[in-house]
């Protein structure tokens, strides 16, 4: 992994470096090694926040503001896990957060945000949705854990915790919204900077926010009424320098793409109209029509008969007829963008909307869409979608277009992105299932998703049932290979969801969100690292 200048810097006597996760962290040591005695598990926290472009001299100045002061931080040390943290499906609870600076005191946290504020004035940076920001530069601030403890939360998960003063850990709240535990007063020094914060507000919009349909870490889509008509409108919203995607694109860049798209699309009746587009903030949004009906994928639970073990052939049949419309329905929406020049790039279930009716559909969500002159390479698609590299152009679309074919009567086209000659196998199983699909419909869709030449190839053939035995005794192997028991807390690898990121949230980030002052107590179990992090 390329790493930034700074972090292969030669230390200084008196510091230790280790990495973390994806962070680097430089700590001042004494003469024994060990951290420095004296040094708080708790306080007010400094984030630094950046950009792809600006990472590396942002660390350097960093780098350069702290060590002489002996004044403990961390931070990523690579462009790659930059990117990963910034992405568009990361924790909103860490994004922005590109370097963590860790004062003594209060007085210490005032001095550093004005000195290092003032070296770093200017420099860009994503939104730290779960701080308070100091001006209008690339610092936060945030009370929180400088050490690793961790508590169990009311749901019943280890998370993050602070102690509370009567010496109770409970946890460290880093939702994406600005919190203050209620014994800690915030200082008279950043009261200026949350007045500031909360005075963004929705207010004097012409649009009622009513609730929120998605969020990511590039922004939120939400549900709204237009004041002046009373229409249900969509806003969706974009976050600057977040939400970064494969290209690099952040979420302003992705969102100014779909409203170009919805104007070369307007009138065509196959996606919604654009309306608006303003600025809130620093947070850009785009408003359209709302679209009635459901997404495609929801009528799965509704509609699919194969959720029977042995469905009634007339359900299948009615399924089959169903099925077959709205795929020559979305094929005409496709058409119908295609003749506008526009390619859409990330077709699927979720972005396909079926009316009320049931039977009519529109296409959502054209933040990947672009002009076919482009000539852009997918950066967001769903993985049971996403079309090879080499396919370009229209043929993104009509790759997803066969891989709806199977979609919706064998909705496991994720499989595709391991072996794509696994099209043939669903496209078997689906054609005995539902004997009322013309098998062409299935064979086409092989044809695309395969390459002609390759699907005039042998037919994919499953494991042999004869294989079971061998296959049996290799997997049995690798378990017991996979046993570890020298250690005394397990002897089998634990789930991956032991990895799971727990400042993930389902908050909102609308920009008017306001200082509240929460913290939840928790259950007794803690446990503690002093790791200087």
């Amino acid at each position: 992994m390329p790493l930034y200048e700074v972090a292969q810097r030669e230390l200084p006597p008196g510091w230790r470096r280790f990495v973390s996760g994806d962070w680097m962290h430089i700590n001042p040591v004494g003469a024994d090694g060990a951290p420095l005695p004296g040094r708080p598990t708790q306080g007010w926290k400094i984030h630094v926040s950046a950009c792809l472009d600006n990472a590396e001299k942002t660390a350097a100045k960093v780098w350069d503001y702290c060590v002489p002061r002996a004044l403990p931080f961390k931070f990523v040390p690579g462009p790659q896990p930059l990117h990963l943290r910034n992405s568009k499906y990361a924790g909103r609870g860490s994004s922005g957060k590109f370097a963590t600076l860790y004062p003594a005191d209060e007085q210490e946290l005032h001095l550093v945000l004005q000195e290092l504020g003032g070296l770093l004035d200017g420099e860009p940076g994503p939104y730290i949705l779960t701080d308070l920001r100091w001006g209008n530069g690339p610092l936060y601030v945030r009370y929180g854990g400088f050490a690793h403890r961790y508590c169990v939360d009311a749901a019943g998960a280890l998370v993050p915790a602070i102690e509370n003063p009567e010496g109770t850990l409970v946890p460290d709240l880093r939702e994406p919204a600005f919190h203050v535990p209620e014994w800690v007063e915030l200082p008279a020094f950043l009261e200026p900077h949350l007045a500031a914060r909360n005075a963004t507000t929705t207010n004097d919009l012409p649009y009622r926010i009513e609730s929120a349909l998605h969020f990511s870490n590039g922004g939120g889509v939400y549900l709204g009424e237009d004041l002046r008509s009373g229409e249900k409108v969509v806003l969706k919203e974009a976050r600057p320098h977040a939400g970064l995607a494969a290209d690099r694109a952040d979420a302003v860049t992705r969102l100014e793409r779909e409203r170009a798209a919805l104007e070369r699309l307007s009138g065509l009746g196959v996606a919604p109209e654009a309306r608006d587009w303003f600025l809130l903030g620093d947070h850009r949004f785009l408003v359209m029509d709302h679209l009635p009906g459901r997404t495609l994928n929801s009528f799965f639970a509704q509609r699919h008969p194969l959720l029977e073990p042995e469905p009634d052939p007339a359900a299948v049949a009615d399924y089959t007829r169903w099925a077959l419309r709205i795929h020559r329905a979305v094929e005409e929406a496709v058409t119908a963008v295609h003749s506008r020049g526009v390619v859409f790039n990330d077709l699927h279930m979720f972005n396909i909307m079926v009316g009320p009716d049931e039977e009519s559909v529109r296409l959502l969500d054209f933040e990947a869409a672009a002009h076919v002159d482009e000539n852009h390479r997918q950066a967001i698609a769903h993985p049971g979608f996403i079309a090879p590299r080499e396919r370009t152009g229209f043929d993104v679309d009509l790759y997803a277009l066969a891989c709806l074919r199977l979609a919706l009567f064998l909705p496991m086209t994720t499989l595709l992105v391991v072996d794509r000659d696994k099209a043939r196998h669903l496209a078997e199983v689906a054609a005995r299932r539902f004997p009322d699909v013309p098998r062409e419909f299935f064979d086409d869709a092989v044809a695309v998703i395969c390459g002609t030449d390759t699907a005039r190839g042998t037919p994919y053939v499953p494991v042999e049932p004869a294989d079971w035995p061998r296959s049996r005794d290799s997997i049995a192997a690798g378990i017991l290979a996979s046993a570890t028991p020298g250690r005394d807390d397990r002897i089998f690898p634990g789930d991956i969801a032991q990895f799971a990121d727990a400042a993930v949230s389902a908050s909102p980030t609308a920009p008017p969100a306001s200082s509240t002052r929460s913290a939840r107590p928790a259950p007794a179990g803690t446990r503690t690292v002093r790791n200087g992090c």
